[in-house]
Parts: C-alpha cells; sequence; structure tokens
C-alpha cells in the first residue's frame, strides 16, 4: 500500500516548522547550515512532540477497530505516555500508562514533576512499576492490557514510542515526504539529517520515507541515547525494513542506510553526562531552542560532535529533527547547569 493511501487521523496543526540556526551554525564554525523540523512544537495536545506524529496512524487504526482505551508503557518520565494521554483525552478515550523505573535517578521531585505531573493532570491511570530500562515487550505492559480486558474494556495496546508497531514507522515515513516537499518550497537540500534514537521507530520511519526518493546524496544519522547500542540499532534496522515494505518502497534497504552513532548517549539512559549539558547550553544561548537531558540533549550533542570532529563535512546543510522532550526538565531541576 502506498504512504498516502494508509488511514490517519489529524493531530497536529500541519507540516511542523522548519528553520535555520544561523547562530549555532555560527558557533560551530559556520563552516555547516544547521536548520531543525520541530516536532515540539507540532500539535496543540499536551506540547506535542514526535510520538503524536506517529499516533496519528495509530488512532485511525483505533478508531476503525472501536477500542475505547489506549494501554502503553514508558519511564516515570516518559514523553511517549504523557502524548498518548493527551491524545486519548483529546478523543474522549480511556487510558492506562505503566511509568517503569527505566532511569536510575535519586530525587524525590523526579517521579512527581515534569511529564509524569502532566500525565496526572490529564487524569491518566498511571501505574507505576520498579522495572529497569528495556525497550522490548514488558510483563507489566501485558498485565496492564489484561487489567482492561478484565474490567470490560477493548484496549488498544501501544508499545514504547509506539515503534514496536506494525504502523509505528509511518509517521516518519510521512515526515520524511513532508521535509522533501517543504525542502522543494525552499528550493533548499538537506544532505545529513540528524535524529535521536531509542525505541527507535521516528529514525526508523525517515530511514524508509527516504528510501522512497531512491537517491544516496541524503544521509540519515541516529544518535543512540539508549546506551544499549545493539538492541537499538537491531530495532530500528527491524522497523525500518518492515516499513519500507508496508509503504512499497520496492526494493531492500542497504545496510548503509541505517546508521546509529554511539558516544553521545552518557553514562546510560536518562542520564546526561557534561556534553549533554554542554548540547543543552550551545543551543539554548545561541538560539532559544531548549533540548532536554534525555533525548534531544543528546542528540544535539552528536551533531556539535560530528561538525567539529568533521564527521559531518564542511559544505553540508543539516537537517536537526527536534522530536520534544522538553516538559521532563523540571525534574533535572536539581543537575548543576540545568536548575
Amino acid at each position: 500500500m502506498a504512504l498516502a493511501d494508509f488511514p490517519r487521523h489529524p493531530l497536529l496543526f500541519g507540516p511542523s516548522p522548519i528553520h535555520p540556526l544561523p547562530r549555532l551554525s555560527e558557533a560551530l564554525g559556520g563552516d555547516v547550515e544547521i536548520w531543525a523540523k520541530r516536532e515540539d512544537c507540532n500539535s496543540g495536545i499536551a506540547f506535542g512532540g514526535n510520538k503524536v506524529r506517529k499516533l496519528e496512524y495509530l488512532v485511525a487504526d483505533v478508531l476503525a477497530t472501536g477500542c475505547d482505551t489506549l494501554v502503553s508503557i514508558g519511564g516515570i518520565q516518559s514523553n511517549h505516555t504523557r502524548q498518548v494521554t493527551g491524545v486519548a483525552r483529546h478523543l474522549g478515550l480511556g487510558c492506562v500508562t505503566v511509568q517503569e523505573g527505566w532511569v536510575d535517578w535519586d530525587d524525590d521531585i523526579y517521579d512527581t514533576v515534569g511529564n509524569i505531573q502532566l500525565t496526572r493532570i490529564m487524569g491518566g491511570d498511571v501505574r507505576i512499576d520498579p522495572a529497569g530500562f528495556d525497550i522490548g515487550v514488558r510483563d507489566s505492559w501485558k498485565e496492564a492490557i489484561a487489567s482492561v480486558e478484565e474490567a470490560g474494556g477493548t484496549p488498544y495496546a501501544i508499545p514504547a514510542g509506539a515503534s514496536d508497531h506494525p504502523l509505528g514507522g509511518l509517521g516518519f515515513a510521512n515526515w520524511a515526504v513532508e521535509l522533501a516537499q517543504q525542502e522543494a518550497e525552499l528550493e533548499v537540500f538537506f544532505d545529513h539529517v540528524v535524529v535521536c534514537s531509542v525505541t527507535g521507530s521516528s529514525h526508523a520511519g525517515m530511514i524508509a520515507g527516504f528510501a522512497l526518493e531512491d537517491r544516496d546524496d541524503r544521509r540519515v544519522v541516529g544518535i543512540d541515547a539508549s546506551a544499549t547500542l545493539g538492541a537499538t540499532l537491531d530495532q530500528v534496522s527491524r522497523i525500518a525494513r518492515s516499513t519500507a515494505d508496508a509503504i512499497e518502497v520496492g526494493r531492500d534497504l542497504r545496510d548503509d542506510e541505517i546508521t546509529v552513532v554511539a558516544g553521545y548517549e552518557g553514562p546510560a539512559y536518562g542520564i546526561p553526562d557534561e556534553g549533554t549539558i554542554e548540547a543543552i547550553h550551545l543551543c539554548a544561548r545561541t538560539e532559544g531552542m531548549l533540548t532536554d537531558p534525555v533525548y534531544e540533549g543528546k542528540s544535539m550533542a552528536g551533531l556539535i560532535g560530528m561538525v567539529r570532529s568533521g564527521e559531518i563535512p564542511a559544505g553540508s546543510r543539516v537537517m536537526y529533527c527536534h522530536l520534544g522532550g522538553q516538559p521532563a526538565l523540571p525534574a533535572y531541576a536539581r543537575v548543576p547547569g540545568l536548575g
């Protein structure tokens, strides 16, 4: 089926905006032109973010199948579960979210502010579980799904990040098509696209969507923020290939189309290091654009590092995909430099 033929329920304002980052570009030497595409500004639902884009396709399936309760999973400070809860409320659906202890963060504000605070304000059925980080399918999530069924509801299962789902890659396959349309309107071309990669479907969907162009002069770079590189690379590869098949790319994806870069993940998922904090500061203090310590601070650190090292060469024009995540910042307010 062609990408345009998949049912999609509108949740976004429209195409997410793109704009240049001239002062950040200049701070990095001025030889690489950096732009951003702003998924953090993509919707009026619960502060938006990349998962709302993915949920446009999942929600079309929810409504077609008559399910009445979204059931998903993430960490305590999950952007994803905040967006799932917001979309559920927007549509008048029930919502159950399992919030696991994915980040070993010893701070008594961590589980009261930020994303989880917003989820609770929206009336989400929040279920705390102490299990640690894992992008795989969890028993706690299966138990939550079963509990909705036992109560007489009809659950719709949404995995972590809306990623490991047959429709999980479609939102960012469409992002790639959308960017190509914006390039044509502005008469520009981005030879590098940089995105954070953890559960993988934002990155994977882009790979599949850009494969529809059938050109070899654009490089999509995922920056690992999971600190479980092998698992993330495997999942990105699998989702990219299944999405490419679903949207009828018509060829096998090459291994060189799937790039996940390590070295910017910090000591563990959700824990920033000095490079993350430097990236947050540089981006904020040159452009007024806020990033977070879990995802975008790390992908921005990757972009900065690759420009400084020459891995992104002089003369490049880079599109940085800002996935959102700033609502988690209050949970890190006691980190030096972030409070």
